[in-house]
């Protein structure tokens, strides 16, 4: 079967013995595809525009919150354009994409997956906040502000056509002041030109990239070692993250461009990184960025399989297992829930380790047709197996290092724990 290009854009079958059978069983000409395409997003109101424009032109203290967004890299440059223009601070998480840049000096904080101390610091006290179809913006704003907002909340999204009243999925309504129901995309453009002239510099100088992991006793490997020492193997080489653990650290890893970090896998999504990573490197195989997946243990084993397909289709792929050999999550959930029914804490680990014996993870990514290397639970071990693993996958194999990490949270993630309520 074959697309023709977007200009005479139709659903055509080859002149093949399929093709003959279809014809000779009296199907219809091949479809117009063009007659099926998804209807164009909703513009945004010239009034709303006007509205917001004027909000965020009197703000003193300015906050936009990033969320989803395209990986249009036009639409990246205009963002930074807007923050640029109005000197606000910028929140983005790891819940979604990359959208901007993290090493930018209006960048408040590095991204995580729940609400860091700083990010909600910023979000307390700004005066106006633009969300730019931030991901649960009414529980953002609840956890930083202890209640409603204070400010004045500009929303642009779409995500009340997806509301559900018998699954309450959306979690809560945020107080918003100016609701804009568009794409981001269309109305970062739009708030520029009603904001006039930028007389901000064209460019941005990045922040100093100093982050130095915090020791690990005994040559072990914590997940910010890996960080480290992954980006150090990469060097210069165009990669994308297709996917990233809980523990990950934002701090780590400065994102600089759309494609640099692909997003997560929804709500709870466990067992969603290796399909999500393998589907992730098809759409870039050829593209001369390597598609780089860091997944838990937990995650991997629910969705080993799906490495067969890269495999078998050819498609190149570096999936390194962030391997603490348990769910840590549900240990840390556990251990809650033993505190507040005064059972015993160190029973948390129970039916969530996955440990004694080791489960060998390179062995499962071979049995796919993976090249496997792991595990790796040294250190000093580490910058070898990942550079063997990626000259393999620049020759076209799919990769997996099983490397043991040690279990736990960056402090930040851990504070982000206590101030929900999850720790």
């Amino acid at each position: 079967m074959k697309i023709s290009p977007a200009s005479q854009l139709r659903y055509t079958i080859p002149d093949s013995g399929l093709a003959r059978k279809f014809r000779e069983c009296g199907f219809a000409a091949p479809i117009s595809a063009s007659r099926y395409t998804p209807a164009t997003p909703s513009a945004a109101s010239l009034d709303g525009i006007d509205r917001a424009a004027q909000l965020l032109r009197d703000a003193r203290h300015p906050l936009l919150l990033i969320g989803r967004v395209s990986r249009d890299p036009a639409a990246w440059a205009a963002r930074v354009a807007l923050a640029e223009r109005l000197a606000a601070g910028v929140g983005t998480d790891l819940k979604v994409g990359a959208s901007f840049p993290t090493d930018h000096p209006l960048h408040v904080d590095a991204p995580g997956i729940l609400l860091r101390p700083v990010l909600a610091t910023a979000i307390a006290k700004a005066d106006v906040i633009l969300s730019l179809d931030w991901v649960d913006l009414a529980g953002t704003l609840k956890t930083a502000c202890g209640g409603e907002s204070p400010a004045r909340v500009i929303q642009v999204s779409q995500d009340h056509t997806l509301h559900g009243g018998w699954s309450m999925d959306y979690q809560g309504l945020p107080p918003v002041d100016c609701m804009i129901a568009a794409e981001p995309d269309s109305v970062v453009p739009a708030l520029l030109a009603a904001l006039g002239p930028n007389n901000a510099p064209a460019s941005y100088t990045p922040r100093a990239d100093d982050f130095v992991p915090a020791p690990t006793a005994g040559g072990l490997i914590a997940t910010d070692d890996l960080a480290v020492t992954l980006r150090r193997v990469v060097g210069t080489r165009r990669i994308s993250l297709t996917h990233l653990p809980l523990s990950w650290n934002g701090e780590s890893w400065p994102l600089r461009h759309p494609l640099d970090f692909l997003g997560s896998d929804g709500g709870g999504g466990i067992g969603g990184g290796p399909g999500i990573s393998v589907g992730a490197a098809l759409a870039l195989r050829g593209s001369g960025i390597l598609p780089v997946a860091v997944c838990g243990d937990g995650d991997f084993l629910m969705g080993a399989t799906s490495l067969w397909t890269a495999a078998h289709y050819r498609i190149p792929l570096l999936l390194i297992v962030a391997n603490n050999r348990s769910f840590y999550n549900d240990e840390v959930h556990q251990e809650r829930v033993a505190r507040m029914r005064s059972r015993p804490v160190e029973n948390k680990w129970i039916g969530q380790r996955i440990s004694d014996p080791d489960v060998d993870l390179a062995a499962i990514g071979r049995a796919q047709g993976a090249i496997g290397w792991g595990p790796i639970e040294r250190l000093a071990d580490l910058a070898p197996a990942l550079e063997a693993a990626l000259q393999a996958v620049i020759a076209g194999n799919v990769a997996v290092v099983d490397v043991h990490v040690q279990p736990g949270y960056t402090p930040s993630m851990t504070a982000a724990l206590t101030a929900t309520g999850r720790k």
